[in-house]
């Protein structure tokens, strides 16, 4: 039997939209063909950035239909969860590097009635993640160091990716792959074609003003990585 086409999505980064027109650049994504919109939310703790909080992410939830994947890049996930999925947040994905119990996010989450997503960082092993992998409706591979937008894609997260997509295909899973930092129309070829379904994209997105037209361009680029992968 054929093996069924993976589901791709591109999900815009806000961290890189111009914050003087976070509406426009919302808008423009939706109707550029955005899957999803990416909100990174950063405390100044766990990495050195500081970014959103709950109350942009109601203000984006009260501008789009899209669903909102919410990256909590924060040393204490369990706290903020009730308020970033009350703001509108429909995916939460925490740090498995984090100071909480991983498990209990993941419980915390599903009672909230949140998706709920795990991330691990360059420097992490996928079996970081043993402990709630087949749990989670997303596994995000970072594949630059999170804090701040801008970076150059790491290839060394593609292996990452390629372990996560067979452990996900050999147990059947429909869990989204995720893969954040640096992807581009280039980078993504390749991000696709080791598994991975969802795309955080930022620059390659915002830069120049062209949103749709990126978008599109991104779209070629994840069905061609993801039909190289199938051959």
């Amino acid at each position: 039997m054929p093996t069924p086409p993976r589901r791709l999505r591109l999900a815009p980064s806000l961290l890189s939209a111009d914050f003087a027109a976070l509406g426009e650049a919302v808008r423009a994504a939706e109707s550029g063909g955005a899957d999803a919109l990416h909100l990174d939310v950063m405390d100044g703790h766990f990495v050195p950035n500081i970014s959103f909080g709950p109350a942009l992410v109601a203000a984006v939830r009260a501008r789009t239909r899209l669903p909102l994947d919410v990256h909590l890049m924060i040393s204490d996930p369990l706290r903020y969860l009730e308020a970033f999925h009350r703001a509108g947040g429909d995916t939460l994905v925490f740090h498995v590097e984090a100071d909480a119990d991983p498990e209990e996010v993941v419980r915390r989450a599903r009672a909230l009635g949140a998706a709920v997503g795990a991330a691990v960082r360059p420097a992490t092993p996928l079996a970081a993640l043993d402990r709630v992998f087949d749990r989670l409706d997303q596994v995000l591979v970072m594949s630059v160091h999170p804090g701040f937008s801008g970076q150059s894609f790491l290839p060394e997260a593609l292996p990452k990716l390629r372990e996560a997509r067979a452990r996900l295909d050999r147990d059947g899973h429909d869990t989204d792959l995720s893969i954040d930092g640096g992807v581009t129309a280039a980078t993504a070829v390749d991000a696709a074609a080791a598994g991975a379904t969802f795309f955080v994209c930022g620059n390659a997105v915002f830069a120049g003003g062209e949103v749709a037209g990126n978008l599109a361009r991104l779209r070629s680029a994840v069905e061609e990585g993801a039909a190289r992968a199938v051959r």
